[in-house]
């Protein structure tokens, strides 16, 4: 496949502007020749009208039309095989058989989206008839439904060139709900953004979508971010990254003179508690498997375990050392960039700089290895730096010294996207105090596991409480992500005629 570097916007390729940048090759340490060129804002302003004269249109397409549409997509990722998964691995250094699993499951998500719309009632229609006789006032027909709030930003995540990337979660909820898409590809592999928004275009010219429809910008600078956010036909945002750019690009919108909804998830430390019966039994077989959590796909995951709260005892001290001992038997990983290599390296440094800090494990210095420091719960608490996330393959261990103070801790916690339990069946009947505390402070609970699967259900809640989202209210992950991007309307004394077809009858 040809490879043009440009912008493509209303079913075309376009490029105006003047200052480039190139992919690169991670795994290689070396530079991919093929140029990308940043998108000007008259390209993005191009782009936003376009998704907004094709949302004219498009929402008022049939559900089982936009159905097509989404499954015609999946079927098109599906098309391209395994040169967009090489492709994907050379500029992220991701595993073929990772990258092989989350094109499975962009397809997926895909699928799961088109099933949800293809009957209409995902428009939540309440029908509340009218009583002419009520007393003292006559009662109108009110009937309600969600519809598409309209063109909608996307932003790419690193660490997820295909599942929350070009035709990601984000983007199969938007479209399904009706709302134009103008995306904004990750600098880190835009060569994999174009391969996709390709097939992108492929569906909609078999399911004769309009092509505003969808748009693929590129850019590396903070400028073409800003412009897409800022501009006032865009309704949404969604975002998958980190808390600095995921706030400023909350801050931006709230700025501006029609604010506009941001959600961004901006990832969290994802603490797991463990109670000391279970590691007095299990200690060895759980520290192997919270080892394989800290390390899968080296650390970057956004439900990575950076934290780890225990009580003090001797179980525990045995527990760290099999667990620093699995750690230290871990090979070097490759990370997604350099920077993310570096801002991994730098963020050890600090932690290991804290006062009252135990490293469990030796300092990674020029290549990125697995780490694991303790602190104690009463020091963590002086220097919140030790709690901040470290995007890689590392964890703190927080000790308290009695159940008190670990309760104590956890309700001091920011927001986070995942807490895990981990505990005898004995343990967790007499945690329901720390469960109500850690409900309170995250999106998802789990118990006896590890948070690094997010499972593609209508069940699942991916977000949790600021600073991990900038909407609690909301998940990334599932069918429910739909609602994002739609809006209650209320209909009055409509005649059947002029009724939307959810609501009539």
């Amino acid at each position: 496949m040809d490879i043009t570097g440009k912008q493509i916007i209303n079913g075309t390729y376009v490029a105006e502007g003047k200052d480039s940048f190139n992919s690169f090759n991670v795994s290689l340490d070396k530079t991919i020749d093929t140029m990308f060129f940043e998108a000007t804002d008259e390209e993005i302003d191009y782009a936003v009208n376009s998704a907004f004269f094709a949302f004219q249109t498009y929402h008022n397409t049939s559900h089982p039309e936009r159905s097509q549409f989404l499954r015609a997509i999946a079927g098109e990722i599906e098309a391209l095989g395994d040169v967009l998964l090489e492709t994907a691995s050379s500029e992220t250094g991701l595993g073929l058989e990772r990258l092989r699993g989350e094109r499975q499951r962009t397809m997926n998500q895909l699928n799961a989206f088109a099933k949800y719309i293809d009957d209409g009632s995902w428009v939540k229609p309440i029908i509340d008839p009218a009583d002419p006789d009520r007393k003292p006032l006559p009662k109108p027909d009110l009937r309600q439904m969600q519809i598409p709030l309209g063109p909608i930003g996307v932003f790419g995540s690193s660490n997820f060139p295909l599942a929350f990337s070009v035709a990601g979660g984000d983007t199969a909820a938007a479209l399904a709900a009706g709302c134009p898409v103008v995306f904004k590809a990750h600098p880190a592999h835009p060569i994999t953004c174009e391969m996709v928004a390709t097939a992108i275009l492929k569906a909609i010219e078999k399911t004769k979508m309009p092509a505003g429809v969808f748009s693929l910008i590129q850019g590396k600078s903070n400028r073409v971010g800003g412009s897409l956010v800022k501009h006032p036909l865009i309704k949404a945002i969604a975002f998958t990254g980190s808390y600095r750019g995921g706030k400023a690009l909350f801050d931006l919108a709230a700025q501006r003179p029609e604010p506009i909804p941001v959600y961004a998830e901006m990832g969290s430390v994802n603490p797991v508690i463990v109670l000391s019966a279970l590691i007095k039994e299990k200690g060895e077989a759980t520290a192997k498997q919270f080892a394989g959590s800290i390390t899968l796909g080296a650390g970057q995951f956004c439900t990575n375990p950076g934290l780890i709260v225990l009580k003090e005892g001797s179980e525990t001290n045995t527990f760290l050392q099999h667990l620093a001992a699995e750690l230290s038997a871990t090979q070097p990983m490759t990370l997604l960039t350099r920077d993310i290599s570096k801002s991994y390296l730098d963020g050890i440094q600090k932690q290991r700089s804290v006062k009252g800090v135990t490293p469990l494990t030796a300092e990674p210095k020029e290549k990125v290895t697995s780490h694991l420091l303790s602190v104690k719960a009463s020091d963590a608490l002086k220097n919140h730096a030790v709690l901040e996330e470290v995007f890689g393959p590392s964890s703190v261990a927080v000790i308290s010294n009695s159940m008190e103070e670990l309760k104590s801790f956890c309700a001091t916690l920011e927001g986070q996207l995942t807490a895990t339990l981990l505990g005898t069946e004995e343990e967790l009947l007499e945690a329901t105090e720390l469960i109500d505390v850690l409900v309170s402070k995250v999106g998802r609970l789990i118990i006896n596991g590890f948070p690094t699967g997010v499972e593609v259900s209508p069940a699942m809640v991916h977000g949790g409480p600021f600073p991990a989202t900038t909407d609690s209210r909301s998940t990334s992950v599932g069918i429910t992500a739909i609602y994002r991007f739609t809006r209650p309307v209320c209909f009055q004394n409509f005649p059947q005629a002029l009724l939307p077809r959810e609501l009539r009858g």
